[in-house]
């Protein structure tokens, strides 16, 4: 008796297991997905957190490229260690020195964007069901990270000046949060800066109820106008619970993928461990060349220029918003940074409103999925560093076009 092989039987094939239930229930980012949609060269888009590239100093990062192949070109392209390249840790730990937080360079772990120091975090912090607290709205990826994590995210109240001490130190008591997650410095996505006393409240109920306190400054040094707040990292009673995280996305280019954290040593080598699972090591090549700009260029100098020109589209935005907007809208006036954030009256909803925007050639937006709790349908994000003067007065004439349109 001949017996067919077991290939030539047809059968049903079994499906594949299912995909992890986080990574079922977090989706991707409604921004990345506004930018898909308008990435026509028409669009004019106020929609992304992208810096302006006709500020980067292309010049001097490709000499510091040049120089790094030519010269360390067998270091530049190698392995390197996991926490960073030691030239450029002893730079960036003059950096926050000088800035009144005192660093070594062994107190830094270098990340691929500031980005990756969270998910670092999340998974040396984070266990499934784990609850952290985030300031409403919150940074978006940020609550993607989280979600990803298992965590359950939970909003804390507060006002204009950021999340509330007293508000705090009560869901600490109730729910205990491993960690609060603040953008102090011109926040995205509200623009708004937390000041001194605030801070130094929020660091006082982290070190009264036993929390981590996750500070991000991607955005801290654009500032066009008024004095500097220092970090929550200074205040006395957070230095032990609190970790800075720092980028050059800003400030010299995204496209370099550079960031770092700060953090105390045991939670620092956790973090490195979690990132030898992730990519062994931030990119040689970025990291010397990074190093090599800031030993040969004057960073400070480059980002005032850059400020300079963010201020005056800041500027172009806030004088063009008023005929834009409908009237009981309301608005900030961000110190600095890259957003600026608004509220129409009701009964606009800016989510259901956007197709009818981007049919005009322009995007922002919506402020819904900024919101861990319930958010407020009203409210929408404007980038105003990407553009011109020109070209942002032209957008709000196009966006207030279609906001009447779609009323």
């Amino acid at each position: 008796m001949t017996v067919a092989p077991e290939t030539a039987r047809p059968r049903e094939a079994a499906a594949p297991p299912p995909l992890a239930a986080r990574a079922r229930t977090v989706g991707g980012s409604p921004v990345r997905d506004i930018l898909a949609v308008t990435a026509r060269p028409e669009v004019i888009n106020f929609a992304g957190g992208l810096p302006a590239p006709d500020v980067f100093d292309r010049a001097g990062v490709a000499a510091a490229f040049r120089y790094v192949l030519d010269e360390l070109p067998a270091r530049a392209l190698q392995y390197a260690t996991t926490e960073g390249e030691p030239a450029l840790r002893d730079l960036l730990a003059a950096r926050h020195t000088a800035r009144g937080l005192t660093t070594d360079a062994d107190d830094l772990l270098v990340t691929t964007g500031s980005q990756q120091a969270l998910s670092l975090l999340a998974g040396a912090l984070l266990d499934p069901g784990d609850t952290v607290l985030v300031e409403e709205p919150c940074y978006l990826a940020a609550l993607q990270v989280f979600g990803l994590a298992g965590a359950r995210v939970l909003a804390v109240p507060g006002d204009a000046d950021g999340p509330d001490p007293d508000a705090l130190a009560d869901l600490v008591v109730r729910e205990r949060p491993k960690l609060l997650y603040t953008v102090p410095t011109f926040q995205n996505p509200t623009g708004r800066t937390l000041p001194a006393g605030r801070r130094a409240a929020l660091a006082a109920v982290a070190a009264r109820h036993g929390l981590w306190i996750v500070e991000d400054d991607p955005y801290g040094e654009l500032r066009y106008e008024g004095e500097r707040v220092p970090w929550i990292a200074t205040c006395d009673d957070a230095r032990d619970r609190t970790v800075l995280l720092g980028s050059f996305s800003k400030v010299m280019a995204p496209g370099l993928r550079l960031g770092w954290l700060r953090a105390p040593a045991e939670l620092r080598r956790a973090c490195a461990v979690a990132k030898q699972a992730a990519d062994l090591h931030t990119p040689t090549v970025n990291q010397l060349a990074a190093a090599r700009y800031l030993t040969e260029y004057d960073l400070d100098a480059h980002v005032a220029r850059v400020a300079d020109v963010y201020r005056e589209r800041r500027d172009a935005m806030l004088a063009a918003l008023p005929g834009a907007l409908p009237e009981g809208s309301t608005w900030n006036r961000p110190e600095g940074g890259m957003f600026l954030w608004a509220r129409l009256p009701e009964p606009y909803d800016t989510t259901a409103l956007l197709p009818r925007v981007v049919a005009e050639d322009v995007a922002y937006v919506p402020g819904a999925p900024f919101y861990a709790g319930t958010p407020d349908p009203g409210t929408l994000r404007l980038c105003f560093v990407t553009q011109t003067p020109e070209e942002i007065t032209e957008g709000l004439r196009r966006l207030g076009r279609g906001l009447l349109l779609g009323s």
